[in-house]
């Protein structure tokens, strides 16, 4: 028998990472943070894990950027890197601490 997971823990795999460059640097001080999420994942489902992860915060806004693959050479090898789905989020109030000390 196969157990069905809850929502909290489905959410809990919706953020894969923060995505920390010198872009989403800048636009931490206005309030938007870059984070790598899953493919399949939605917009609601993206903010729903971000104030779950991060009590506390109200989201604002998402929006989802999908990132293809692309060609990468290493050498006189030729590969081809994962395609990925990034989200900005606009968060309300209090800035992140966590991500903002990166």
């Amino acid at each position: 028998m196969s157990k069905e997971r809850t929502n909290t823990e489905k959410l809990y795999d919706v953020i894969k990472k923060p995505l920390i460059t010198e872009k989403s640097r800048m636009a931490m001080a206005l309030g938007q943070y870059t984070f790598e999420v899953r493919k399949d994942a939605t917009k609601v489902e993206i903010a729903q894990a971000v104030e779950l992860a991060f009590p506390g915060r109200k989201v604002k806004s998402v929006n989802t950027v999908y990132m293809p693959s692309h060609t990468k050479r290493m050498g006189y090898k030729f590969g081809r890197t994962d395609s990925s789905k990034k989200a900005i989020v606009t968060i309300e109030g209090d800035p992140i601490e966590t991500l903002t000390a990166v």
